[in-house]
């Protein structure tokens, strides 16, 4: 009986190395392929953080051009959000 079993399963460490790679693939909560899931998470995880610091740094700007002197907030106000003074007439550009 033990003839017919090939003779690398006769092999204990081949037999514990089997189970440990079947088990390590498929069955722990730590397999490959969630690894490779979150590893494909945290890049994406990164690259949105580099895209937040970015913005960050675009908010910093308007805010300090915000609270700088009176003529930087009169021509953010008037940027930023369209705003005009009584007589005058605001044309808006779209460009295409």
């Amino acid at each position: 009986m033990l003839s017919r079993v090939p003779k690398i399963f006769r092999n204990f460490y081949a037999v514990a190395g089997l189970i440990f790679l079947t088990w390590m693939i498929f069955l722990d909560s730590n397999d490959f392929i969630s690894r490779y899931k979150l590893s494909a998470k945290l890049r994406s995880l990164e690259n949105e953080r580099e895209y937040y610091e970015e913005k960050l740094k675009e908010v910093e700007k308007d805010r300090q051009e915000l609270f700088g002197d009176r003529e930087s907030l009169e021509k953010f106000a008037r940027e930023k959000y369209l705003m005009k003074k009584e007589n005058e007439d605001v044309f808006i550009i779209v460009e295409e």
